[in-house]
């Protein structure tokens, strides 16, 4: 996991060592620093902010004589990256439905995300995950569009042992969506969990539906479906679902296969919203909570 971005890091740590941290030696290895960043899926205005806050953190910093200038700018890059990855309002999915549960409500979760993502899979984690915890799960079946959508989403919940809620196909998906979280209302269910359809980002039909969805339902959380493996095109459809439908945070799958690690950077600096959790396997328990110190400690050791 993230593999080459740690390989990269370290030959920049190398060349640390090598080199006085003031004037063109520093400016020219943050250039390389920048270029590295980019090679690794960071989007550019990431990779630019994150040289330039490192250059303002080490410019001048003074390292005794025959000390290894390494470790004190792994310190500064570390501090830089947490501030990328900690950027915006953290939000606890467990508590949102903790404070549902309180109310006697449930509460309602809707999941958006372009096809190969790994949207329905996830949902199903998500549910299985939830069930651990002790709460009660039904899953809304509101991709209405693509065929086979609504079969793979029952299959994995009667794998986990789940109700779904479904209309047949080129239903209403907001009539869906509402039709599951009344269900949950009347059966005292904590958790909806809504899958929606996943055509390509740009497609207005999809964004039309998703901001009725979210106007029929008023959901409690929308969380955004990633693959970490699409490099910038994760950045473009991240900016593009926050922008047109709005997300509170991001699940990035497939993290796994991730060799580059530039997706978590990016997507947590564009859309200014937590990753919460990442997809680590194929196994309904491969979801684990992201938290920004062990990416850090992934890439930088």
């Amino acid at each position: 996991m993230f593999e080459k971005l740690r390989r990269h890091f370290s030959t920049f740590f190398d060349k640390v060592s090598r080199t006085e941290l003031k004037g063109e030696n520093l400016e020219s290895l943050l250039e390389e620093f920048k270029l590295t960043l980019l090679e690794n899926d960071v989007a550019f205005p990431v990779a630019d902010h994150i040289s330039t806050r490192l250059k303002e953190r080490v410019e001048g910093l003074t390292v005794p004589r025959f000390s290894d200038a390494r470790e004190p700018l792994k310190m500064e890059l570390h501090q830089v990256l947490l501030e990328v990855l900690k950027s915006g309002e953290r939000r606890n999915l467990l508590e949102i439905i903790d404070s549902k549960r309180k109310l006697g409500e449930p509460a309602s979760i809707v999941f958006v995300g372009i096809n190969g993502t790994g949207k329905t899979t996830t949902i199903t984690k998500v549910g299985h995950l939830l069930l651990r915890r002790g709460y009660s799960v039904v899953l809304a079946c509101s991709d209405t569009y693509r065929t086979g959508s609504i079969e793979q989403l029952e299959e994995h919940a009667k794998r986990i042992g789940v109700k779904t809620i479904r209309h047949k196909y080129g239903a209403d998906a907001a009539a869906v969506a509402f039709d599951a979280v009344n269900y949950g209302r009347s059966h005292g269910i904590n958790a909806v969990l809504i899958d929606t359809a996943g055509r390509m980002q740009t497609n207005r039909n999809l964004m039309e539906e998703l901001k009725k969805i979210k106007r029929v339902v008023k959901p409690d959380f929308t969380i955004l479906t990633v693959d970490s493996l699409t490099g910038n095109d994760a950045v473009t459809q991240a900016e593009e679902f926050d922008r047109e439908v709005g997300v509170d945070a991001t699940i990035l799958t497939k993290t796994d296969a991730d060799v580059k690690g530039g997706a978590a950077l990016s997507v947590s600096y564009v859309t200014h919203k937590p990753i919460i959790y990442v997809g680590t396997g194929q196994r309904y328990e491969d979801l684990e909570p992201f938290e920004p110190e062990w990416f850090i400690k992934a890439v930088l050791d």
